[in-house]
């Protein structure tokens, strides 16, 4: 009994403690301080993936395995993915991603004109061609999927050829000093034709060459598979360009009739995710060529059209539609772009690659 009085009355002495003015300023700053240390323990800083809630040594290790080795990857991953990686529940993995969100600053609201400071940074890689390069706005740029599509030999395989050389240049010339990976689905990459186009623009063969790197494809599921190890590369090398070459070829070969359209259009939709994810978090340019088929109903204009439905349509943030001309030319046609006007441009195809 003596001993609850006395706790009582502990109690009520540190009550009226707490509730005595502040008698001068050096006391005011040492609550001050106190308080504000006390609010920054409780607000942890996060900048490893172990200061995530709810991430421990062996969680952050199967993250790594998976790719999502920084804050921006975890940030802009679904909590599905993490759910099925790291073997966690989907509210965990929310958890995680919001952590990671506030920590990269990634997901929130910015002024536009803050936005068009950030798109300074964004790079333009030549085509070759300087009617080309105005129709794209200065040339194909990082951050963003281009797609061209035509019919055989309307010039696609060529550009990239080219963009594989021309982002080797340096920025005064259009280019961005860096190499470049090329996922071949087709067999159409020619380390011969890299090395004309760079004999040709005074380059040194040896050395463009030495910094691509190809991959051929032998299926959609390995092409994907590319696609992430490409991250990897893109992470020890100075890489700015991604070529995909075809991106439709083996969804178009492996899901036929209408019966497995969704599916492919689901899975491929899931590529186009991966590409823009890399284009994004890692300031690289995407490059895809398409093909085309015909429409047997089109009484009147032109009666070809891209493959990959509206998923890829609505994907590509550039979309050109090269054909054929008189003389051994080329026209591409700008078909959709988020800034710039439609129109068309004119060029051939040269030993240097693409050129007026």
């Amino acid at each position: 009994m003596a001993r609850k009085k006395k706790s009582a009355e502990e109690i009520k002495e540190l009550d009226e403690f707490e509730e005595l003015p502040v008698e001068n300023e050096l006391e005011e700053t040492i609550v001050e301080s106190v308080v504000e240390s006390v609010k920054k323990k409780k607000k942890k800083e996060v900048s490893t993936l172990e200061d995530l809630p709810g991430v421990g040594p062996a969680t952050a290790e199967k993250l790594r395995e998976a790719g999502f080795d920084t804050l921006e990857a975890i940030a802009v991953a679904s909590p599905l993915e993490l759910k099925e990686i790291a073997g966690i529940s989907e509210g965990a993995a929310l958890k995680i991603i919001q952590a990671a969100r506030e920590a990269a600053n990634i997901g929130t609201f910015i002024r536009a004109d803050e936005y068009l400071q950030r798109r300074q940074i964004i790079g333009k890689i030549t085509t070759g061609s300087k009617a080309l390069d105005k129709l794209l706005g200065g040339g194909v740029e990082t951050q963003a999927i281009t797609e061209v599509f035509g019919e055989f030999g309307s010039g696609k395989t060529q550009i990239a050829h080219t963009l594989c050389v021309t982002v080797q240049l340096g920025r005064d010339e259009g280019g961005l000093e860096a190499g470049a990976i090329y996922i071949d689905t087709e067999n159409t990459f020619r380390p011969e034709r890299i090395r004309q186009i760079a004999e040709n623009r005074g380059l040194d063969p040896e050395e463009v060459l030495k910094n691509i790197y190809v991959a051929r494809a032998y299926n959609s599921n390995h092409q994907m598979l590319l696609v992430e190890k490409a991250e990897e590369l893109i992470k020890n090398n100075n890489i700015k360009l991604v070529v995909v070459d075809s991106l439709t070829s083996h969804f178009r070969a492996e899901y036929i009739g209408r019966g497995a359209l969704a599916e492919r259009q689901q899975k491929l939709g899931k590529h186009l995710s991966d590409l823009h994810r890399l284009a994004n978090l890692h300031d690289v340019a995407i490059f895809v060529t398409n093909q085309v088929q015909a429409r047997p109903d089109a009484f009147f204009g032109d009666p070809t059209r891209p493959i990959g439905g509206h998923i890829l349509a609505h994907s590509a943030t550039v979309r050109l539609y090269l054909r054929k001309g008189k003389g051994g030319k080329r026209i591409a046609r700008l078909v959709d772009s988020p800034h710039l006007p439609e129109g068309e441009a004119a060029f051939k195809i040269t030993e240097k690659g693409i050129e007026d």
